[in-house]
């Protein structure tokens, strides 16, 4: 095997994400021996004490820091990780990007979508590779499907059904955390999970030719937290309370440009779906449909031209037979879970890095999605149909 190029790694946020990817970081070289790069947990920055602790006792970072800047200042440093409050994202990517460094930014990028367009500019320029966290993608059942799709297994696909409900935001007294702020997190719903429904639809359909949509904040205020209060937290009735002011609900119907009919949903507050990213696609010989909450089981409706199989769904059950699954676990129905996604996700990332490549989804994707977004936000506005034209800047 040639030499491993060595990718010093920083991380600017080490909340939940910070830490999935730092864990991903450790855990690749136990999974895939035929990489073809090693890394190093060089600094990790977050504004909260005990993090910044955990990072280096519990992770192996040189260094922590309250300093995003350092992280972005280290000569250590090839691959800056953004997993901080979206609409910091800019300015964070954008010096990162003004130091060479690559850079994944978790989705959408930016808080708003011009302010993916300008990031996604700025590393266009900067000829770095760039990432942004559509895990979903790397799912083997996932990978199945669109394998199904690519082959023409479904025929001509005709519907689409996306979605993504999730009960985080469904208790009132959730606390006010950043990503309930327009100001802090940008959009709400659309942008922190409508954008997997929808990404996951581009990869397996294709681009979407014009949106109709729809959105609501069903719960209007929220307790206030404290200093590191996140939106898992809990206050009690009676608790001092501020308003939300992004989406707790986004919907829309879709025209694909291949032709389909599509819709999405996504709510942060809805009671019942726990993590339910789910898809159905529908074609005129077959059909598929897949759910993260049951992720290594994919149903998948075959038609029979001669008329004797039973008519139904046969549910597959994944494993090594299908991409990725077999670096973790041997056989079929042994399952895999959320964060084996994100060392996928970062193992193929980083691959890419260290070979000097472009990872996809990249920032080019992500500017695909905030088109969609921005069509979707202008027709919520109006009540109109609107075509999904690129904002990308030139």
């Amino acid at each position: 095997m040639s030499e491993r190029k060595r990718l010093g790694l920083g991380v600017v946020g080490f909340g939940w994400m910070g830490q999935a990817h730092a864990r991903s970081a450790k855990r690749i070289p136990t999974l895939f021996p035929e990489r073809n790069y090693d890394t190093r947990l060089v600094i990790c920055a977050d504004n909260v004490a005990q993090r910044r602790t955990e990072a280096m006792e519990g992770f192996g970072f040189e260094a922590a820091t309250d300093d995003w800047t350092q992280v972005i200042e280290h000569p250590q440093v090839d691959v800056v990780y953004v997993t901080a409050p979206n609409m910091m994202h800019e300015e964070v990517v954008k010096a990162a990007l003004g130091a060479g460094k690559n850079v994944f930014c978790e989705k959408p990028v930016g808080g708003k979508p011009d302010q993916t367009v300008r990031i996604e500019k700025a590393a266009r320029q900067a000829g770095v590779t760039t990432g942004v966290g559509y895990n979903y993608r790397w799912a083997p059942l996932v990978r199945h499907a669109k394998d199904l799709i690519d082959d023409g297994l479904l025929g001509e696909i005709t519907n689409y059904r996306g979605r993504f409900f999730s009960m985080y935001g469904s208790d009132p007294l959730g606390l006010l955390s950043w990503r309930f702020l327009l100001d802090q997190a940008g959009h709400g719903a659309s942008s922190d999970i409508l954008s997997h429904a929808v990404d996951l639809a581009h990869m397996l359909v294709g681009p979407i030719r014009s949106v109709t949509g729809t959105m609501e904040t069903f719960i209007p205020e929220r307790p206030l937290p404290g200093a590191e209060g996140s939106h898992y937290d809990r206050g009690s009735p009676g608790d001092p309370t501020g308003s939300v002011t992004n989406e707790d609900y986004a919907g829309a119907l879709v025209v694909f440009e291949n032709g389909a009919r599509g819709s999405f949903e996504a709510s942060r507050s809805i009671v019942g779906p726990e993590s339910q990213m789910a898809f159905d696609v529908y074609g005129t010989k077959g059909a598929l449909r897949w759910n993260l909450e049951t992720m290594n089981e994919l149903e998948v409706f075959l038609v029979d031209e001669s008329g004797r199989a039973p008519r139904g769904y046969t549910k597959v059950y994944s494993g090594d037979r299908y991409p990725y699954h077999g670096h973790f676990v041997p056989g079929d129905a042994n399952g895999l879970g959320f964060e084996d996604l994100k060392v996928i996700e970062n193992y193929e990332f980083l691959r890419a890095v260290a070979a000097g490549e472009q990872y996809e989804p990249g920032f080019a994707e992500a500017v695909d999605f905030v088109s969609f977004q921005d069509a979707w936000l202008r027709s919520c506005s109006s009540g109109n149909w609107i075509s999904v034209e690129s904002i990308r800047e030139e």
